[in-house]
């Protein structure tokens, strides 16, 4: 007859002591401690598949406790019963896991960002990759990307919501769906459940940026600039950017070789319109820049691509200046954000040079590389209005000079010609 096998107690297994030669606690069912001379002690799992007897490895003693061992005992005799090879099963399974591990949402996201490095600016490179790190990674990160239904997403983006973030939450749902709609072209999923998603966040309401538009306003702000003191470059940056009213992080981001002083030009590609532009230099602009040329136009012979940054930062030249670097100076001068930003100079620009000046405003919509509306705005170019864009940004710097000393300002000019 059969031994009749009595179920194991946990003092037993944690009291076995080693002996000169590997020994056995049986527990029942093929289930039984291995006792190591060393002291080491393991669960085994014994089982007869298509008549050849094999043993399994279950996990070590007492990391795994006995409850547990015969939960996994239990499993494992359920596959045998149904004629499967317990041991090509766990062979799968591990193959399995290795596979969701490769397409999970965190190895897709990481595969997409990188994939967007040359296209990103760096700075919005390293924004989406925190926030998916901080809000997303940590939820589904280890997921596999094809089993992650929308309800799942959006209890990701519900947390961000509850911080008041709504801005940055409507942001983290289009970087949820930018992976998604990556793992589509490459054939790991078969759509966006993101697009379920449209309309299940509180809508954002969008402030307009601080802006100063009234002569007197602007008269006393470029008073202040002009007492600023900082350094060399925060300085520059701070006095151009009135003059050049471009977007504050094209301007950090301008490059020497973009600049042409002696056709007063600056050329460069807008990052947010995809497009070429060009902004033409007055005197007072060409002035400011000359004055820095020597202390930051350093190209690296050793590192023809290396950027040559107009304001480069203070801890290193391969980065531009901060991008809180004129916010900053502003404040100082007792302009907080909610009187005046960097990117305000473009509302100031704007209204200034129409009303007060008179400018032509799909002149004015062009220097500020914005879409010119209309039936032909697709086909403008960098060039268009170029001849009355460099008569307008000179009477813009000049107007701002007369305004600084307090000269009163008469419009030359109801309307420019081209």
């Amino acid at each position: 007859m059969p031994r009749t096998v009595v179920p194991l107690k946990d003092s037993q297994c944690r009291s076995a002591k080693p002996r000169e030669k590997a020994w056995k606690l049986f527990d029942g069912g093929g289930l039984y401690l291995e006792v190591m001379p060393t002291g080491a002690k393991g669960w085994r799992y014994k089982f007869s598949h298509a008549g050849k007897e094999s043993r399994l490895s279950f996990g070590p003693y007492p990391a795994l406790p006995l409850v547990e061992a015969r939960q996994m005992r239990d499993e494992h005799r359920a596959l045998v019963i149904g004629k499967i090879n317990p041991a090509n099963h766990r062979r799968v399974e591990k193959i399995k896991a290795r596979e969701s591990a490769s397409n999970s949402f965190k190895s897709v996201a990481l595969a997409m960002i990188e994939s967007q490095r040359a296209s990103w600016s760096v700075v919005h490179h390293k924004k989406v990759a925190r926030a998916l790190e901080k809000d997303v990674y940590p939820y589904i990160g280890t997921r596999p990307l094809a089993e992650i239904d929308p309800t799942e997403v959006l209890a990701c983006i519900k947390k961000v919501e509850a911080r008041s973030a709504h801005e940055t939450a409507h942001r983290l749902l289009t970087n949820c769906s930018q992976v998604f709609r990556y793992g589509v072209a490459h054939g790991i999923v078969k759509s966006d459940p993101t697009r379920d998603l449209i309309g299940a966040l509180k809508p954002v309401e969008h402030a307009h940026l601080a802006a100063i538009t009234d002569k007197d306003g602007v008269t006393q702000l470029m008073r202040a600039i002009d007492s600023f003191r900082g350094t060399a470059v925060v300085t520059a940056a701070l006095k151009l950017t009135p003059l050049l009213f471009q977007r504050p992080g094209e301007v950090r981001r301008m490059q020497w070789n973009e600049v042409d002083l002696g056709a007063a030009e600056w050329r460069y590609f807008v990052t947010k319109t995809k497009s070429d532009h060009i902004v033409p230099l007055s005197v007072q602009t060409i002035e400011i820049l000359r004055e820095l040329q020597p202390l930051t136009d350093r190209p690296m012979p050793e590192k023809p691509d290396a950027p040559n940054y107009v304001f480069p930062g203070g801890r290193s030249r391969m980065r531009p200046m901060s991008e809180n670097a004129v916010r900053a100076a502003l404040q100082s001068l007792g302009y907080g954000g909610d009187v005046m930003t960097p990117h305000g100079f473009r509302a100031t620009a704007r209204t200034m040079l129409h009303e007060e000046l008179g400018w032509n405003p799909d002149a004015i919509e062009r220097q500020l590389a914005h879409k010119v509306r209309g039936p032909l705005g697709a086909a403008y170019d960098r060039t268009q209005f170029l001849a009355e864009r460099r008569k307008m940004m000179q009477a813009w710097a000049d107007y701002l000079d007369a305004l600084k000393r307090g000269a009163d300002v008469i419009p030359l000019h109801s309307r420019a010609a081209a």
